[in-house]
Order: structure tokens, then C-alpha cells, then sequence
């Protein structure tokens, strides 16, 4: 393995052209900004799950309430009976 042996390898290699880099940041950035606005999007989809969850929780209880009443009303029916 020689120095000279490393420089030819070198010579072999493509030089990065200025259209391909600026390219490449351009595609970056857009996948960048793709990256962000879904970021964006899952946290408004969590904040309207959470919200709806709160909503379920609320129902659950008024039901369990109506349904307590419904048997004490059905208790009290058939005591009158």
C-alpha cells in the first residue's frame, strides 16, 4: 500500500457537482418541512384524540349515573307493586 496508490483512487473518484449539492439541500429542506408539518398534524391529531377521550369519559360517567337511577326507579316501582 503506497501514498501514490491512495491519490490515484482519489483521481477516480467523481468531483460533487454545485447543481447536485444544491439539490441535495433542496431536497432536504423539503423533506425537512414534509417532517415538520407532520409533526404539526400528529400533534393535532393527539390534542383531538385526548379532547375526545375527555368527551367518551363524561358520557361513560352521565351513563352510569342515568343507569343508577334507572334501577332505583325500577326498585322503587316494584316495592309499590
Amino acid at each position: 500500500m503506497s501514498f501514490a496508490g491512495n491519490i490515484e483512487a482519489d483521481a477516480w473518484a467523481p468531483a460533487p457537482q454545485t447543481g447536485d449539492i444544491i439539490a441535495e439541500a433542496m431536497k432536504k429542506e423539503r423533506v425537512l418541512k414534509e417532517f415538520i408539518a407532520s409533526q404539526a398534524d400528529l400533534k393535532a391529531l393527539y390534542t383531538r384524540a385526548q379532547t375526545v377521550q375527555k368527551e367518551i369519559d363524561k358520557l361513560t360517567s352521565g351513563n352510569q349515573t342515568l343507569q343508577m337511577y334507572i334501577d332505583n326507579l325500577t326498585v322503587q316501582m316494584a316495592k309499590r307493586r
